[in-house]
């Protein structure tokens, strides 16, 4: 991660940087209409790294009209002009857009419930806005517009393509020069660039966009990930399950997700007329084995985990790399348990997320959510309120007993219940949400399980859901982008890589690969006729941990010549049976 240089930069909270980079984009509204007067305007948030503005213009911006904008922002932040809010009557302000031919912003307006609207000023700009900002165009001190792309105006594709243009802005040249140089890295690292030069995973047309295809490569580290996880989770008693791809729709129905991923499921009809839809989440399927038998207290807690896809049709514009697909393979947990089991269940759980994460070097890099509901809005949620009230108690205890330090996010729940969800940054200081914990008192209600307690009555189980990797294409995102490509050397999908000096050494070279092999160690030879030093830089730019070279000496003393991705110095005359045991070593402790 790229640092300051020379002094510390100023340290912002969330809703300080939204007001700044929110600010920034009215700039950017005003320097547009400054040059181009007849573009109209549609809306400019501030997002999580800096800010964007959608404009209504017949032509796309260029890199020279960029390049034109910010010459002319920087006029205005010259001019230190002051931001000041502005009320008015709703018709005034209908009026006063209609006056102005701005479209966008009174279609805008509609959504609005307010009698009284608020907009933002700055000089002669007057920009629809009630969000925070900051006083004057001159506290923003350096800015850059990074992109442009094409938008659907309210992201609806029935609705005019606006073209867009992101940007960043800063107190300070230096943290902008900072930025830069970290998104220069954070390309190099992006899991699209890696996961093709790696060969990972691939994309077909003819299969579909969002459907990603697993090479060898890539499914060597899915499946590394799935055994490692399901040896961990063993331990605290879960069993392996499998459900099918689809279901009824009347399970999802039952369950909430139907309403709740309306459009979202993937419907299926057949020639016969059977009507099904692709799971969205697994967790209705696995009540059902639950529910296909007798339970007693004596047999709790059940715990079953899952490995499989979940579908979900997300907007076509959104789908894109590994982060956003149709086909999910999600990492998935559920545990069904009595009250008095819930706190032991999800200690538990939270064990597993931390010593996984702490093995990868991101727990110090985290923080916990404590994700409840939205208060005013009950009716985005399932089951009873005190069931709720009682969930959200035990969470925070857990929290408090466990030192998460847990913040509570109201809005953040799942449907069905609140959850602690893990957030961690990467290497590049990008903030990730991957392992959940949710307590669910509402599912098994709706599904109507049972289990016959220790006074011969019927109880309802608390379901408690988890998810350690989450789903393993934005878990592979982070792999890849985190470690740039350089896996630990348990996932990586090649551990060594045998480079024979010449062609005579063919046969030592296979003799090394079947000894490595028979330790239980992944091995390539590297059969080019090319250079020493070619086949090293080539084992180099496909991050293979080791590098062995093998000639004459190494031959007539059964030796190999060892050097690592991280160290170009080179071990010489190392033992072959020595040489498996240090890399079985770091295999099996996954460092």
């Amino acid at each position: 991660m790229v640092k300051e240089a020379n002094s510390e930069p100023k340290k912002l909270k969330d809703e300080e940087k939204e007001a700044f980079w929110h600010s920034t984009s009215h700039v950017l509204a005003d320097a547009v209409k400054r040059l181009w007067p007849s573009v109209k305007l549609g809306i400019g948030p501030a997002i999580e790294n800096g800010f964007y503005y959608d404009f209504d213009r017949k032509e796309s911006f260029t890199a020279d009209d960029l390049a034109r904008i910010e010459e002319e922002m920087k006029k205005i932040v010259k001019e230190n002009l002051k931001f000041e809010q502005v009320k008015m009557p709703r018709k005034e302000a209908e009026a006063l857009l209609k006056k102005n031919g701005e479209k966008y912003k009174l279609d805008f307006l509609k959504d609005l419930p307010d009698k009284e609207v608020s907009f933002n000023k700055h000089g002669e700009f007057l920009d629809l806005c009630n969000s925070p900002v900051i006083r004057y165009t001159s506290q923003i001190k350096a800015i850059k517009l990074l992109s442009t792309a094409s938008a659907y105006w309210k992201g609806e594709s029935k609705n005019p393509m606006l073209h867009r243009i992101y940007g960043i802005s800063f107190h300070s040249k230096t943290e902008l020069d900072n930025y830069l140089a970290q998104v220069e890295e954070a390309k190099k690292r992006d899991h699209r660039k890696l996961g093709k030069e790696l060969d990972l995973f691939c994309f077909s047309d003819l299969v579909g966009g969002g459907l990603p295809l697993y090479t060898p490569k890539g499914t060597i580290i899915i499946d590394e990930l799935q055994k490692h996880i399901e040896e961990v989770c063993k331990k605290y008693g879960f069993q392996k399950v499998k459900t099918p791809h689809l279901a009824k729709r009347e399970l999802f129905e039952i369950s909430g997700h139907a309403i709740k991923f309306a459009d979202e499921l993937f419907s299926v009809t057949s020639p016969k007329k059977h009507e099904f839809a692709l799971k969205p989440v697994q967790c209705p399927h696995q009540t059902q084995i639950y529910a296909s038998k007798a339970r007693s207290y004596k047999d709790l807690p059940i715990r079953y985990m899952e490995s499989d896809k979940q579908y979900r049709a997300e907007k076509t514009g959104e789908v894109g790399g590994l982060n956003r697909v149709y086909a999910i393979t999600v990492e998935d947990g559920h545990s069904f348990c009595s009250v008095d089991q819930v706190k032991q269940e999800v200690m538990n759980m939270v064990k597993i997320i931390r010593d996984f994460y702490t093995s990868l070097g991101l727990w110090n890099n985290s923080w916990v959510s404590l994700s409840v509901r939205d208060y005013a809005h009950p009716e985005k949620y399932i089951g009873d309120s005190k069931d709720w009230d009682t969930c959200e108690a035990m969470l925070k205890e857990i929290s408090d007993e466990m030192k998460l330090n847990a913040k509570r996010c109201e809005g953040e729940a799942a449907l069905y219940g609140p959850k602690l969800d893990f957030m961690f940054k990467d290497a590049m200081g990008k903030e990730i949400q991957i392992p959940t914990v949710q307590l669910d008192f509402a599912t098994p209600k709706r599904f109507g399980l049972v289990y016959t307690n220790n006074d011969g009555k019927e109880s309802t189980p608390v379901m408690v859901h988890r998810a350690i990797l989450g789903s393993y294409e934005r878990f592979l995102v982070l792999l890849i982008e985190h470690f740039a490509g350089a896996f630990p050397i348990w996932l990586s999908p090649v551990q060594v890589i045998i480079l024979p000096i010449a062609d005579r050494h063919a046969t030592y070279a296979k003799k090394v690969k079947n000894e490595l092999e028979e330790c239980g160690i992944r091995v390539e030879v590297d059969k080019s006729q090319t250079t020493t030093e070619y086949k090293i830089r080539d084992a180099s730019m496909q991050k293979i941990p080791f590098m062995v070279v093998v000639g004459d000496k190494e031959e007539q003393a059964n030796t190999v010549a060892v050097r690592t991705r991280e160290d170009s110095k080179v071990r010489y005359g190392v033992p072959l049976k020595e040489f498996a045991k240090e890399v079985q070593k770091l295999i099996k402790e996954k460092k």
